[in-house]
C-alpha cells in the first residue's frame, strides 16, 4: 500500500470553519459555519452533523476544522445540528481517510461506506439492549411466599434453574408473562438488569471453553515467529497446504491477544464461511464473538459495530467490509484466504479489504496474518522481497498428504452431463467404498447456452456481448451478467426448427445426469440458485457432514475454506475456463480455485484423489501444476510477470467508461487519454517528468453489457505515488470535463481487467 501517514487535521478551540464530509460523488469537503449550539466537548473531527446541502439535509462527517475558508464567510451555510457527543473512533477516521485518498474516491461516500445504516441515516451510535431477570431471594423462601400463586412458583423455579438469569424472550417463551415478572420484582423475589444485545458481557471463568489443539513442529515455529512482532507492525504470510491447520495457529494467536487485554479482528472472503467460523471461534472462547456481513438487518450491523467500538467484542469475524469496523484495543488482524477476489470491492468505493488491513495494521503498530493455501502473487512477492515473514506449513494432521492433480484427456470422450465414462466409474468406486463425492463445477444453470442444431443460431442476450444461460427449474434463459431472462423458446427464432439442444453443462445438468446415474444416493447441489434462501447453505452442509454416502454437486461456493472430512474424491468437470482468457490474472485465478476444491479431499482418515477433466492435458501451465504444486506455478508466473512489468512488478489503475451510445463512451475516453498524455508531456518538458504510461482507450472484454458500452483506460507506473499522482489529474479532469452522458471510474490496484 501506499504511504500510511495520517492527514494533518488542524485543530482550534474555537473553530470558525467545519470542512464536512458529505455523502456525494464529489472528491472533496464542504465547509460550514459552526451551528449555533456546540456540542458538549466542543467542535471536534469526527461528529456527525446534519447539514444543508443544496434543497435537502445530509448527514456529513466534520473532517477538519480549520479557522479560514477559501469562501466568504457569509456564503457558509451553519451546521444545522450535531448528532454526536462524542466523535466516531480516530482510528476509524483514519483509515476512512487514507481509503478516499489511496482510493481516488468521494470522502463522503468513503464515511458513508463504513458506517452502519442507521449511522448514515442519523440515528444515535449506542447499543440496543434486552434485559436479564436473576433469582434474587432463596428458592425455597420465594416459594413459601408465593403459595397462592401457582404461575409465579413456576416462574421462580425456572429462574431458580438458570444460574447466570434469563432474558425477557426466553422467559416469555415459556408461556410466562410480563405481568408476572413485574409482581416478582415488586416482591423483591427478582432483580432485572438490561444488557447489550450484541456481545453481552461473558460468565466470569477462564478464556477458554475448551483446550487449544496440540501444535506440531512447523505450526509451533509459525506461532513463535508471529509472538515475536505480538507488539508491533509484524506483517506475516501464513502459506499452508489445504487441511494444515492454519485456523488453530489464529485461534492461539488471538488468545494472545485477548489475554493481553486487547480485540482481534478477523477477515473471511464469503459469508458462506462466516458460520462455520463463527460457530468454532465460539466453541473455544468464552469471549463474545460478533460478526459483521451483509447478511445481518441494519440494526444488527450497528449492534455489532457498537460492541467493537466499546470493546466489549474482543473477536470480531466478518466479509470485506468489517475492515472498516473500529476496535478499542486492536490487538492483531487476520485475513483467512487472502488471495481471494471477493476481498476486493468491485463497484463504487473499489477498496481492497486485505490492503485496507496492511494498512491499518501498520498504522496501528499490530500483527497482521495473511493466510492462505495459495496465496496471491503479490503476497508471495512481498514474502520473497522480506516485506513479510514466510511462514510455512507443510504438513495435514491426517497422515495422508494432499492429494495430487490426475488430469484427464476429454478429447473424443462421449459426456454424460458434462462427465466421461472413466472417471463416472471413478465416482462409482469411491461411492462403494463409503465415500462422499464433490463434483467442481463452475458454471451455475443447465447448460451454459442453448442452440440450434439445424441453423447454428445460439441464444444471446439483447442487453449485453454474453450468451444466455439455460435453467432449468424454472424453464428459463438468463444473463449471467445482467440478469435478464426469458422463456425458453419452442421453435428456433430463425429458422424455426424445433430442434434447440443444451450446449455444455452446468450444475443443474451434472445433478440430473448424476441422479439417473446413481439412484440410490443422495446429492445435494450447492450453487447461487439453490441456497437462496436464507440458512439453505448451513442446512446442505449440516446433511454433507453427517458422512453418509453422497454427491455433492457445486461452485466455488464449495471450494472455500469448508472442512469436508468425509469427501475422498474431488472431480472437477472442466479444467479450461481460465487458461487462454484475455485478462493477465486469470490463469492464476484459475489454479487457485483448482488447488482449493482440490483441497477438499482427503482431509482425514481417508486418502483423497482429484480428477480434473480438460480438453488441454498437454498445457504446460496445467500439466506444471499438476506435477509440481500451486508453488512452483506461482513462482514461473511471478517471473513472466516481471519480465511483462505487470503486477506486483508495476502499479496499475483502470478507469472505466460506459454510455447508451457507443459514440459518447469513446469520444469522452479518447478525449481524457489524450488529455493525460499532454499533462505528462508537459511535465516532462519542465523536466517533472512521471514514469507513467497511458494505455488505450480500448473496449473492455465484454463491451456490451447491460445495453451499454464500456471502454477503459490503463494507468501503469513503477512507483505507486507516481501513478497516484497521475490518476488524481485525471480524476480531476474527469470531474470538470466528464459528460453527464457518460459514467466513468477509477480503479486502482484492479484485479481484473474486466
Amino acid at each position: 500500500m501506499a504511504d500510511t501517514e495520517a492527514p494533518t487535521t488542524v485543530a482550534h478551540a474555537e473553530p470558525q470553519v467545519l470542512r464536512v464530509a458529505v455523502p456525494t460523488p464529489l472528491r472533496r469537503l464542504f465547509d460550514y459555519r459552526p451551528g449555533p449550539v456546540p456540542p458538549a466537548g466542543g467542535w471536534r473531527a469526527g461528529l456527525r452533523v446534519k447539514v444543508p446541502f443544496g434543497r435537502r439535509e445530509l448527514v456529513g462527517v466534520v473532517a477538519e476544522c480549520a479557522a479560514t475558508s477559501d469562501l466568504d464567510a457569509a456564503q457558509l451555510k451553519p451546521i444545522v445540528a450535531c448528532l454526536d457527543d462524542e466523535p466516531l473512533p480516530a482510528d476509524w477516521l483514519w483509515l476512512c481517510a487514507f481509503t478516499a485518498r489511496y482510493y481516488q474516491h468521494s470522502p463522503g461516500d468513503t464515511f458513508q461506506h463504513a458506517m452502519p445504516g442507521p449511522l448514515r441515516q442519523g440515528r444515535p451510535l449506542e447499543a440496543r439492549t434486552r434485559e436479564r431477570w436473576h433469582l434474587e431471594a432463596e428458592p425455597t423462601q420465594a416459594l413459601a411466599r408465593l403459595t397462592r400463586a401457582p404461575k409465579q412458583q413456576a416462574l421462580v423455579e425456572l429462574l431458580a434453574q438458570h444460574r447466570h438469569g434469563l432474558v425477557t424472550s426466553a422467559i416469555t417463551a415459556q408461556g410466562f408473562t410480563r405481568a408476572q415478572l413485574q409482581s416478582l420484582l415488586d416482591k423483591a423475589l427478582v432483580t432485572r438488569s438490561e444488557e447489550p444485545l450484541a456481545a453481552a458481557p461473558a460468565a466470569a471463568g477462564p478464556l477458554l471453553a475448551e483446550p487449544s489443539l496440540s501444535l506440531n513442529r512447523e505450526q509451533a515455529q509459525a506461532l513463535a515467529t508471529i509472538h515475536e512482532g505480538l507488539e508491533r507492525f509484524h506483517p506475516c504470510l501464513l502459506h499452508g497446504v489445504t487441511g494444515s491447520g492454519k485456523t488453530e495457529v489464529y485461534l492461539q494467536l488471538i488468545e494472545s491477544a485477548l489475554s493481553q487485554g486487547r480485540q482481534a479482528l478477523v477477515l473471511v472472503p464469503e459469508i458462506g464461511l462466516t458460520p462455520q467460523t463463527l460457530s468454532r471461534f465460539r466453541k473455544r472462547f468464552r469471549a463474545p464473538v460478533v460478526a459483521l456481513h451483509s447478511g445481518l438487518t441494519d440494526l444488527e450491523r450497528l449492534d455489532a459495530w457498537e460492541a467493537a467500538r466499546s470493546g466489549r467484542a474482543p473477536i470480531v469475524i466478518g466479509t470485506r467490509s468489517a475492515i472498516f469496523t473500529p476496535l478499542a484495543h486492536p490487538g492483531v488482524i487476520i485475513v483467512d484466504e487472502e488471495h481471494d477476489g471477493s476481498f476486493k470491492q468491485q463497484d463504487g468505493l473499489r477498496y481492497h479489504a486485505r490492503d485496507l488491513a496492511i494498512a491499518r495494521a501498520h498504522h496501528e503498530g499490530i500483527p497482521v496474518l495473511l493466510g492462505s493455501a495459495t496465496p496471491s502473487l503479490e503476497s508471495l512477492a512481498h514474502a520473497r522481497s522480506g516485506r513479510y515473514r514466510h511462514l510455512r506449513l507443510t504438513q495435514r494432521p491426517s497422515r495422508h498428504a494432499p492429494a495430487k492433480l490426475e488430469l484427464v484427456d476429454l478429447r473424443g470422450r462421449m459426456r454424460q452431463g458434462g462427465l466421461i465414462p472413466p472417471v463416472i466409474d471413478g465416482i462409482r468406486q469411491a461411492l462403494n467404498a463409503g465415500g462422499q463425492v464433490l463434483v467442481f463445477i463452475n458454471r451455475r444453470g443447465f447448460a451454459p447456452t442453448l442452440a440450434c442444431h439445424q441453423c447454428g443460431w445460439i441464444a444471446e442476450c439483447r442487453h449485453c456481448d454474453a450468451r444466455m444461460t439455460l435453467h432449468r427449474q424454472p424453464p428459463r434463459l438468463v444473463c449471467h451478467h445482467c440478469e435478464h431472462q426469458t422463456l425458453q423458446p419452442d421453435a428456433c427464432p430463425t429458422c424455426d426448427s424445433a430442434d434447440l439442444r443444451p450446449m455444455g453443462a452446468g450444475t443443474e445438468r451434472t445433478e440430473e445426469t448424476l441422479s439417473t446415474l446413481f439412484p440410490e444416493v443422495p446429492i445435494h447441489r450447492v450453487d447461487r440458485d439453490s441456497t437462496r434462501r436464507k440458512e439453505a447453505f448451513d442446512q446442505v452442509l449440516g446433511e454433507i457432514r453427517r458422512g453418509e454416502p453422497s454427491l455433492l454437486v457445486g461452485t466455488q461456493m464449495l471450494a472455500k475454506g469448508h472442512h469436508l472430512p468425509h469427501v475422498t474424491l474431488v472431480v472437477v468437470v472442466n479444467a479450461d475456463a481460465g487458461l487462454y482468457a484475455s485478462d493477465f490474472r486469470a490463469l492464476e485465478h484459475s489454479a487457485q480455485l483448482l488447488v482449493q476444491v482440490a483441497g477438499r479431499a482427503g482431509r482425514a482418515d481417508r486418502a483423497g484423489r482429484v480428477l480434473v477433466q480438460t480438453l488441454h492435458p498437454d498445457d504446460p501451465n496445467l500439466r506444471l501444476l499438476a506435477d509440481n504444486g500451486y508453488d512452483a506455478l506461482a513462482y514461473q508466473l511471478l517471473e513472466e510477470r516481471r519480465l511483462a512489468m505487470l503486477p506486483p512488478f508495476r502499479r496499475l489503475a483502470l478507469a472505466r467508461f460506459e454510455a447508451p451510445r457507443e459514440g459518447d463512451a469513446t469520444t469522452e475516453a479518447e478525449a481524457a487519454g489524450d488529455a493525460l498524455r499532454a499533462w505528462l508531456g508537459e511535465r516532462r518538458e519542465r523536466g517533472q517528468a512521471l514514469d507513467v504510461h497511458c494505455l488505450g482507450p480500448v473496449p473492455a472484454p465484454m463491451e456490451r453489457r447491460q445495453n451499454r458500452y464500456h471502454l477503459q483506460l490503463l494507468l501503469s507506473a513503477d512507483k505507486r505515488s507516481e501513478l497516484h499522482e497521475a490518476s488524481a489529474w485525471l480524476v480531476a479532469y474527469l470531474e470538470q470535463h466528464a459528460s453527464r452522458r457518460v459514467r466513468w471510474s477509477l480503479d486502482v490496484d484492479p484485479v481484473t481487467l474486466v
